[in-house]
């Protein structure tokens, strides 16, 4: 990847960058992991050039069983067979589960872990260190912080732990507002952690302005991020917001709407494609009402044209 402008992380040469999608989670009528779905999902993450792929919570990683968790990644990893790095997320409230989380990934072929601090009681910055040193001396794999609402990550929190943490090299920031945050993070840690943006993927052109150096947006735009990505690369920053406005932000804006409808809408775009076989989100779940589904059946017609209509959303 290019340096960030301005001179920001210029002497960046370690960490996460580029677009790193974060797969959905495919589903069967009967509520099984699509797994001819997710081989389907992969190819054309890899088709598009993306810089790596994630399993997170825009995977409904939070409703799987462990052993569930595990196919899933392992399955991935054998499908990429080490093209790209492979992020499993392994965030979890207790120290000696997220390192159980994280033993596992790393067996099933995660190249790199995320996780948010331990969310359930505030513990304070010393033992959020020691949950992650622990996690780290377990597996020996490099460590992408997120940074989320319920467990944020302040700049000066993120200068101390990769300063303790040596395996952290990358936060993905995802605080609103994203864009202010991403300014204080490069303010505060300047070359020692690669910066990435979250929250949809919205405001990417603002954090490239101002030094992250990539995002993780939902699978199902892969290649419009990638296009946004190679503009900003090529410094065309006005095409790459044209692109952003016209082909991301319809389906972020409504996706964010309420609840999750964001998983509908996104896999309502994948088996558009003729990627999934179907939109199934595992429940629990707010099914959308009528005129959300009108809404989300207008927004694929304009987004996945000329291809065989969607199977009505359920």
């Amino acid at each position: 990847m290019t340096a960030a402008p301005n001179g920001q992380n210029k002497g960046l040469t370690k960490g996460l960058t580029g677009i790193v999608p974060i797969l959905l989670t495919p589903f069967n009528d009967d509520g099984s992991i699509d797994y001819g779905s997710l081989r389907c999902e992969v190819d054309a993450m890899v088709r598009a050039g993306v810089h790596g792929i994630g399993i997170a919570i825009g995977s409904e990683i939070f409703k799987l069983t462990r052993e569930e968790r595990r196919e899933m990644l392992r399955a991935v990893a054998d499908q990429i067979e080490g093209r790209m790095p492979l992020i499993m997320n392994v965030s979890a409230p207790g120290t000696d589960v997220a390192v159980q989380l994280a033993e596992e990934a790393a067996r099933a072929g995660a190249t790199r872990l995320m996780i948010w601090p331990p969310d359930f009681f505030a513990t304070g910055p010393d033992a959020v260190i020691q949950h992650l040193d622990r996690i780290a001396t377990a597996t020996n794999l490099p460590i992408v912080l997120q940074d989320v609402p319920q467990a944020p990550i302040s700049p000066a929190l993120a200068l101390r732990i990769v300063e303790a943490v040596p395996l952290v090299d990358t936060i993905k920031v995802e605080t609103q507002p994203t864009v202010s945050q991403v300014n204080a993070m490069v303010a505060a840690v300047g070359d020692r952690l690669a910066i990435l943006g979250g929250a949809g993927g919205g405001t990417l052109v603002e954090e490239f302005r101002r030094g992250a150096r990539g995002t993780m947006p939902f699978a199902s735009q892969a290649d419009d991020f990638m296009a946004v990505w190679r503009l900003l690369e090529a410094g065309d920053e006005a095409a790459a917001f044209s692109h952003l406005e016209s082909r991301i932000l319809p389906v972020s804006r409504l996706g964010f709407q309420s609840a999750d409808l964001f998983y509908h809408i996104h896999k309502a775009l994948l088996t558009r494609a003729k990627i999934f076989k179907a939109p199934h989100v595992r429940p629990p779940t707010v099914a959308p009402d009528a005129q959300t589904r009108v809404e989300i059946a207008a927004m694929v017609d304009r987004m996945v044209p000329g291809k065989q209509k969607q199977k009505e959303l359920t």
